[in-house]
């Protein structure tokens, strides 16, 4: 039988649209690094943050109805683990993020700047290595 349409469409969409969110936040922010004179910079890595939680909740809500699906409830393989804590980690990222974000949208100093620029690189990186690993299932 084959997978189901929706669910991994919308998980995908979601996961899609979250890199894209923090893809932008990292573009933005290091834009505003160099162009402190230049404040609409600060206000877009935030709300690029911002507008990845929805993003997030999307693509961590389809895994989980894939994940139930499929079955997969203990003895999870090595892809869908690395997966599944990236997710759970990135969340961390994310907030954390968004509110060195609020920090540096609020006071404009650099420190905040450079914080929100290395938390977005590198929750972009792991997300490429998610999505490295659900897309050829590795282990």
């Amino acid at each position: 039988s084959s997978r189901p349409f929706w669910p991994l469409f919308l998980h995908v969409l979601g996961a899609m649209t979250l890199f894209g969110a923090i893809l932008t936040a990292v573009i933005t922010s290091l834009a505003a690094w160099r162009r402190p004179d230049l404040p609409f910079l600060r206000k877009a890595t935030f709300w690029a943050l911002v507008s990845g939680i929805p993003d997030y909740v999307v693509m961590r809500v389809f895994a989980e109805v894939i994940r139930s699906d499929e079955g997969y409830k203990h003895d999870l393989p090595r892809w869908l683990t690395l997966g599944q804590s990236i997710a759970d980690g990135g969340l961390l990222l994310l907030l954390a993020g968004i509110g060195a974000a609020y920090w540096w949208l609020q006071s404009g100093k650099p420190l905040a700047g450079r914080i929100v620029a290395a938390l977005s690189s590198v929750y972009l990186v792991l997300l490429a290595v998610a999505w490295l690993a659900m897309s050829g299932k590795w282990g």
